[in-house]
């Protein structure tokens, strides 16, 4: 006779550690419990540490705001029930590690600091370290996409033309994902995971995208480099 096991989970604030700022609020960080077979694993949520960071809080005309806790949460149970429902019949607590890891990632925010690396060289090769050095740290502080859409209206167009065609041979494809990923969420929750990603739906959407704004580049090749992105964090999944 087999026998069968029930897989539960909860998210909670975990108050055995010190308290954190989440966008200028003080809380405990948000783990997530999940029991199986008996035995329990306990880690941090991907997202609260994803949604934590200062890009995703806005301040404007005095009017501010950000991701809520409750918003993270829904995030977590939705991905969460994915991986259970997807790994029912093997499941285990050493294959929800490795799914969560891989499937929680936000494909935006992991292809984000190669692009940051990839403009401080071009700035650097261009003759203008002192922009490369700003446009390196505060990048850390704003969407990336919205600095290079306001380069758009400050820049001369070939020099913004060259650093957008280059991005595509020398960079990541965060262009791209990220512009693609703005018009399908409403802020403040913007991502594009890997478990989104996976949907048929969504590479339909995403080529339709790419092929009106980036009609000079081959969808073939952006595809692929988003694959290597997946190969790369499946592997660090493991």
């Amino acid at each position: 006779m087999t026998k069968t096991y029930k897989v539960s989970y909860k998210t909670y604030f975990n108050d055995r550690l010190k308290q954190v700022f989440f966008h200028g609020k003080l809380t405990y960080p948000l783990y997530v419990q999940v029991t199986f077979d008996r035995k329990t694993i306990f880690f941090k949520s991907y997202y609260f540490e994803l949604f934590s960071k200062p890009r995703y809080f806005l301040s404007v005309a005095g009017l501010s705001g950000g991701p809520s806790i409750e918003d993270i949460i829904k995030k977590e149970n939705i991905l969460i029930d994915f991986i259970i429902d997807k790994n029912l019949p093997d499941f285990s607590l050493d294959l929800f590690k490795k799914e969560y890891a891989y499937y929680s990632k936000d494909l935006c925010d992991v292809t984000e600091e190669g692009f940051i690396d990839y403009m401080y060289v071009f700035f650097q090769d261009k003759g203008m370290p002192n922009l490369a050095t700003t446009v390196q740290q505060g990048s850390r502080f704003r969407i990336v996409y919205d600095v290079v859409r306001d380069m758009k209206r400050a820049f001369n167009k070939p020099l913004y033309d060259e650093l957008v065609e280059n991005s595509f041979y020398y960079a990541p494809p965060y262009l791209p994902l990220y512009g693609f990923m703005q018009q399908t969420k409403k802020w403040p929750m913007l991502s594009l995971t890997v478990m989104e990603w996976e949907d048929e739906k969504t590479k339909d959407q995403f080529a339709d995208y790419v092929q009106k704004y980036y009609p000079n580049i081959a969808l073939a090749e952006i595809t692929e480099q988003v694959n290597k992105w997946l190969d790369h964090l499946r592997k660090e999944a493991k």
